[in-house]
């Protein structure tokens, strides 16, 4: 990660500018041509001064100033497409790096395991991607180059006002030292409080994003008050926040011009008086004038730049965070491949122990000893809490067990590539996740290269072609954010398709059928079972009239296997298992 330095910060943007050498370079001469260019008005206004106003014969005088001008709008000429070059390089090279940027922390937040979310806010993720890379595009596409070409121009001026009045400017030099050394120690200040700033910002993210996908509840307890009270206090900090940046950020600024120009100024007024005892001409002096002008404007929007820097460097800072964040579940350098299967895959547990991150102390899983066999249906009941779908999630390897192996087809997961672990799988969880785009492309989801047919095919499978065929544009309706044009059992009907089309050896079913009424259940429970042939299934339920029929299930409480066997079994057996189905079945 960057140092936490001034704008060193930004050094962690070179990857993402490397790719664009060529670009850079050309922004480069752009720059220093259009700089260069504008260093030539003075030298063309002291000839104007000197030999086109000064001259005695007034035919040579016209003339002069005829050729003079000209000079001048020749410069003039240049200077603006030299300035048009540099603009259109470095606005595309923003652009771009920044677009490389957002993309390369967007895929990485995706890659991140169930751990890196449990202490991380979607809100501030998207801040981050949002509001932070539009403060790094500022810097590359505009900023930088401002800074760049000012520096060169305030170099060159500074170059030449030394070269034409050595002894004056040698003491503005030394005292432009003196003004740069107090900005760069006041600057860390700016940037600690624009990171500061930045910060607040994302937790106003945060907490919308957060209370904006709960709309429904927000206003079913009619807590739109609340709400908008703790987020108006969130951007008040913010704001709090921001001043303070910013007045700092004044101050500097204002140090930096009143300073600049104080010197000089000084170093003016001793070129009037060269003029008056006669040391030097007019014209000097004119060049003189416009040297200073350009010193004192480039120190003034030097020291603008410098803040957006600051403001940039925090906010790399927080993406290089991002970007630095490393997933604890990785694909093995040399993963091995999964044998194929025609009857479903087989599953064995080998004393598998797991506790959650975030609960160190409480074990979610202990000594979960199970084999499953290919082609082989096993429910998972049990109470709350007693870790079914801690076992659905070992399976998908989102987390890794602290003691203990999982093996597909005789397999560690943890030895396969993840890609290919969870291509291997179906999965149809409890929520259906339903995405901002059309019925045909929610289930195409599944398996994204599939024909328009077999997306109607998995649909019919589902029995949710009727539905969706009604819709007011069929398949090609939109369903809107997260579903919302569709009722819930409508919604798991898409999902249980998406997981039919993907066609896996291996099905996980986290309560598939939860959100249905009786009857759209029996219709999804016979298309499940159709979907469960000839490929090994895991279904999660707590009504167990759904698993009643499943080859085996297994009884978890506190995180143990405390029973398993077939439902007439279990019944007989008057343990766990039995207490649950009586209170189920005599209610």
């Amino acid at each position: 990660m960057p140092g936490k330095g001034a704008p060193r910060s930004l050094s962690g943007l070179a990857p993402f500018l490397r790719p664009y050498r060529l670009q850079i370079v050309l922004a480069g001469v752009f720059l220093v041509l259009a700089a260069l260019t504008t260093l030539l008005f003075p030298l063309a206004l002291r000839k104007l001064i000197d030999g086109g106003l000064v001259s005695a014969d007034p035919g040579q005088q016209a003339m002069g100033l005829r050729e003079h001008f000209l000079a001048l709008f020749g410069v003039a000429v240049a200077l603006g497409l030299f300035s048009a070059a540099r603009f259109y390089t470095v606005s595309w090279l923003g652009e771009r790096v920044t677009a490389d940027l957002r993309n390369a922390v967007y895929s990485h937040v995706l890659r991140q395991s169930p751990r890196f979310f449990e202490t991380t806010q979607t809100g501030e993720v998207l801040s981050r991607i949002t509001g932070d890379t539009m403060l790094v595009q500022t810097v590359v596409g505009s900023s930088l180059s401002m800074g760049l070409r000012n520096a060169v121009m305030g170099l060159g001026a500074l170059a030449m006002l030394v070269w034409t009045n050595p002894y004056v400017m040698g003491q503005v030099l030394l005292i432009l030292v003196l003004i740069v050394l107090p900005s760069m120690a006041f600057g860390r200040r700016v940037r600690r409080l624009s990171r500061a700033s930045q910060d607040r910002v994302a937790d106003s993210s945060a907490i919308a994003a957060e209370v904006l996908n709960a709309i429904p509840v927000v206003q079913s307890y009619t807590a739109e008050a609340r709400e908008s009270q703790r987020f108006n206090a969130s951007t008040d900090s913010a704001f709090r926040t921001a001043v303070r940046r910013t007045k700092a950020r004044s101050v500097l600024v204002a140090f930096i011009i009143i300073a600049t120009s104080a010197a000089l100024l000084w170093g003016l007024y001793e070129g009037t008086q060269a003029v008056l005892r006669g040391d030097i001409s007019a014209g000097h002096l004119g060049q003189t004038v416009v040297y200073v002008i350009i010193l004192a404007s480039a120190a003034a929007v030097l020291g603008e730049v410098y803040g957006d820097l600051l403001r940039a460097a925090g906010a790399t800072e927080r993406l290089m965070e991002l970007l630095g964040a490393e997933s604890d579940i990785r694909s093995p350098a040399a993963p091995r491949q999964l044998p194929a299967v025609k009857d479903g895959s087989s599953i064995r547990f080998e004393s598998v122990r797991f506790h959650y991150p975030s609960r160190p102390d409480t074990p979610a899983l202990r000594d979960i000893d199970l084999e499953v066999r290919p082609g082989e249906t096993v429910a998972l009941v049990g109470s709350s809490g007693a870790g079914k779908s801690t076992v659905l999630q070992l399976l998908l390897r989102y987390y890794d067990p602290q003691q203990g192996r999982i093996l597909i087809d005789g397999v560690p997961i943890g030895e396969l590539a993840l890609d290919d672990l969870r291509a291997h799988i179906g999965l149809v969880p409890q929520d259906a996740v339903i995405f901002s785009a059309s019925a045909l492309e929610n289930i195409r989801y599944g398996c994204p290269g599939a024909s328009e047919e077999a997306v109607r095919e998995a649909a019919r499978a589902a029995f949710a072609d009727d539905f969706l065929s009604a819709l007011p544009e069929g398949y090609g309706t939109f369903l809107g954010e997260r579903g919302v044009r569709l009722s819930g059992g409508q919604r798991q009907r898409i999902a249980i398709a998406r997981a039919i089309l993907k066609n896996a050896p291996l099905l996980l079913l986290d309560e598939a059928t939860s959100a249905l009424d009786a009857q759209s259940e029996r219709m999804v429970q016979a298309a499940l079972d159709s979907a469960m042939e000839n490929r090994t299934t895991l279904v999660i339920a707590h009504r167990l009239a759904t698993v009643q029929k499943a080859d085996r299930i297994v009884v978890l409480d506190h995180g143990g296997i405390v029973e398993q066997g077939t439902h007439a079994s279990l019944v007989a057996q008057g343990g766990v298992y039995a207490r649950l189905a009586a209170l189920q079945f005599s209610a």
